[in-house]
Protein backbone atom coordinates (compact mmCIF):
# COMPACT_ATOMS: atom_id res chain seq x y z
CA UNK A 1 0.00 0.00 0.00
CA UNK A 2 1.32 3.45 -0.82
CA UNK A 3 1.92 6.19 1.70
CA UNK A 4 -0.89 8.47 2.85
CA UNK A 5 -1.29 11.54 5.00
CA UNK A 6 -1.50 10.77 8.69
CA UNK A 7 -4.95 12.37 9.14
CA UNK A 8 -6.33 10.26 6.27
CA UNK A 9 -4.82 7.13 7.86
CA UNK A 10 -6.48 7.95 11.19
CA UNK A 11 -9.84 8.54 9.46
CA UNK A 12 -9.63 5.26 7.50
CA UNK A 13 -8.70 3.44 10.70
CA UNK A 14 -11.90 4.78 12.30
CA UNK A 15 -10.15 6.85 14.96
CA UNK A 16 -11.72 10.18 14.00
CA UNK A 17 -12.81 12.29 11.05
CA UNK A 18 -9.96 13.89 9.10
CA UNK A 19 -10.64 17.26 10.73
CA UNK A 20 -10.72 15.80 14.23
CA UNK A 21 -7.58 13.78 13.42
CA UNK A 22 -5.83 17.06 12.55
CA UNK A 23 -6.78 18.41 15.96
CA UNK A 24 -5.45 15.26 17.64
CA UNK A 25 -2.16 15.60 15.73
CA UNK A 26 -1.84 19.29 16.69
CA UNK A 27 -2.48 18.37 20.34
CA UNK A 28 0.48 15.95 20.26
CA UNK A 29 -1.66 12.84 20.84
CA UNK A 30 -0.38 10.93 17.78
CA UNK A 31 2.92 9.07 17.49
CA UNK A 32 4.52 7.53 14.40
CA UNK A 33 7.21 4.91 15.05
CA UNK A 34 7.35 6.02 18.69
CA UNK A 35 7.83 9.75 17.99
CA UNK A 36 5.09 12.32 18.65
CA UNK A 37 4.02 14.05 15.41
CA UNK A 38 2.46 17.52 15.28
CA UNK A 39 2.94 18.43 11.59
CA UNK A 40 -0.06 18.11 9.25
CA UNK A 41 1.99 17.14 6.17
CA UNK A 42 3.28 13.94 7.79
CA UNK A 43 2.80 10.81 5.69
CA UNK A 44 2.80 7.20 6.84
CA UNK A 45 3.17 3.90 5.04
CA UNK A 46 0.43 1.52 6.24
CA UNK A 47 1.85 -1.85 7.23
CA UNK A 48 5.33 -0.40 7.68
CA UNK A 49 4.94 2.56 10.04
CA UNK A 50 3.55 2.07 13.54
CA UNK A 51 0.89 4.63 14.48
CA UNK A 52 -0.47 5.18 17.98
CA UNK A 53 -3.05 7.57 19.45
CA UNK A 54 -2.79 8.30 23.17
CA UNK A 55 -0.36 5.36 23.35
CA UNK A 56 -2.80 2.87 21.76
CA UNK A 57 -1.75 1.23 18.45
CA UNK A 58 -3.90 2.04 15.42
CA UNK A 59 -4.15 -0.01 12.22
CA UNK A 60 -6.20 0.00 9.05
CA UNK A 61 -8.91 -2.65 8.75
CA UNK A 62 -7.89 -5.77 6.81
CA UNK A 63 -10.88 -5.64 4.48
CA UNK A 64 -13.22 -3.08 3.00
CA UNK A 65 -16.99 -2.99 3.31
CA UNK A 66 -19.69 -1.34 1.20
CA UNK A 67 -23.37 -0.93 2.13
CA UNK A 68 -26.42 0.30 0.24
CA UNK A 69 -28.87 2.55 2.08
CA UNK A 70 -32.23 3.77 0.82
CA UNK A 71 -32.01 7.26 2.30
CA UNK A 72 -35.38 8.59 3.41
CA UNK A 73 -36.36 12.26 3.16
CA UNK A 74 -35.41 14.44 6.10
CA UNK A 75 -31.84 13.16 6.56
CA UNK A 76 -28.75 15.15 5.54
CA UNK A 77 -25.90 13.25 3.92
CA UNK A 78 -23.10 13.96 6.33
CA UNK A 79 -21.37 12.11 9.14
CA UNK A 80 -22.43 14.69 11.74
CA UNK A 81 -24.43 17.90 11.63
CA UNK A 82 -23.63 20.90 13.84
CA UNK A 83 -27.25 22.04 13.42
CA UNK A 84 -28.49 18.81 15.01
CA UNK A 85 -30.44 17.55 12.00
CA UNK A 86 -30.77 13.77 11.53
CA UNK A 87 -27.99 12.36 9.33
CA UNK A 88 -27.75 9.40 6.98
CA UNK A 89 -24.80 8.29 9.15
CA UNK A 90 -27.26 7.97 12.08
CA UNK A 91 -29.07 5.30 10.06
CA UNK A 92 -25.77 3.40 9.69
CA UNK A 93 -24.83 3.42 13.38
CA UNK A 94 -24.41 -0.37 13.77
CA UNK A 95 -22.45 -0.66 10.52
CA UNK A 96 -20.20 2.26 11.50
CA UNK A 97 -19.44 0.52 14.81
CA UNK A 98 -18.49 -2.69 13.00
CA UNK A 99 -16.58 -0.96 10.16
CA UNK A 100 -14.65 2.10 11.33
CA UNK A 101 -13.97 4.63 8.59
CA UNK A 102 -17.31 4.08 6.84
CA UNK A 103 -18.27 7.16 4.80
CA UNK A 104 -21.00 8.10 2.30
CA UNK A 105 -20.17 8.03 -1.41
CA UNK A 106 -21.63 11.27 -2.72
CA UNK A 107 -24.55 13.24 -1.37
CA UNK A 108 -28.31 13.39 -1.62
CA UNK A 109 -30.23 16.52 -0.60
CA UNK A 110 -32.17 16.32 2.67
CA UNK A 111 -35.50 16.12 0.79
CA UNK A 112 -34.20 13.52 -1.69
CA UNK A 113 -34.78 9.79 -1.21
CA UNK A 114 -32.82 7.04 -2.91
CA UNK A 115 -29.75 4.88 -3.05
CA UNK A 116 -26.74 6.06 -1.08
CA UNK A 117 -23.61 3.95 -0.78
CA UNK A 118 -21.47 3.85 2.37
CA UNK A 119 -18.01 2.31 2.11
CA UNK A 120 -14.64 1.98 3.80
CA UNK A 121 -13.03 1.63 0.36
CA UNK A 122 -11.49 4.99 -0.52
CA UNK A 123 -10.54 3.82 -4.03
CA UNK A 124 -14.14 2.80 -4.74
CA UNK A 125 -15.50 6.11 -3.44
CA UNK A 126 -12.99 8.10 -5.49
CA UNK A 127 -13.68 6.01 -8.59
CA UNK A 128 -17.42 6.57 -8.36
CA UNK A 129 -17.21 10.30 -7.62
CA UNK A 130 -14.36 11.57 -9.79
CA UNK A 131 -15.73 13.47 -12.81
CA UNK A 132 -13.18 11.80 -15.09
CA UNK A 133 -14.92 8.45 -14.52
CA UNK A 134 -18.25 9.72 -15.91
CA UNK A 135 -20.35 7.48 -13.67
CA UNK A 136 -23.88 8.04 -14.90
CA UNK A 137 -26.61 8.77 -12.38
CA UNK A 138 -30.34 8.58 -12.98
CA UNK A 139 -32.88 10.67 -11.09
CA UNK A 140 -36.66 10.50 -10.97
CA UNK A 141 -38.27 13.85 -10.24
CA UNK A 142 -41.84 14.47 -9.23
CA UNK A 143 -42.89 17.88 -10.55
CA UNK A 144 -45.86 19.98 -9.68
CA UNK A 145 -48.10 20.94 -12.59
CA UNK A 146 -47.82 19.84 -16.22
CA UNK A 147 -44.71 20.05 -18.40
CA UNK A 148 -45.06 21.27 -21.97
CA UNK A 149 -43.30 19.55 -24.89
CA UNK A 150 -40.41 22.06 -24.83
CA UNK A 151 -39.71 21.38 -21.14
CA UNK A 152 -39.97 17.61 -21.67
CA UNK A 153 -37.54 17.74 -24.60
CA UNK A 154 -35.01 19.67 -22.50
CA UNK A 155 -35.27 17.18 -19.66
CA UNK A 156 -34.91 14.19 -22.03
CA UNK A 157 -31.70 15.71 -23.44
CA UNK A 158 -30.26 16.05 -19.98
CA UNK A 159 -29.76 18.96 -17.66
CA UNK A 160 -26.19 20.13 -16.99
CA UNK A 161 -25.56 20.72 -13.31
Amino acid sequence: MSSMRLQKFLARAGVASRRHAETMIAEGRVAVNGAIVTEMGTTVEPGRDEVAVDGEPVALPDETATFMLHKPAGYVTTMSDPQGRPTAADLMEAERAAYPGLFPVGRLDADTTGLLLFTTDGALGHGLLHPRRHVEKTYLALVEGALNEYDLARLREGVPL
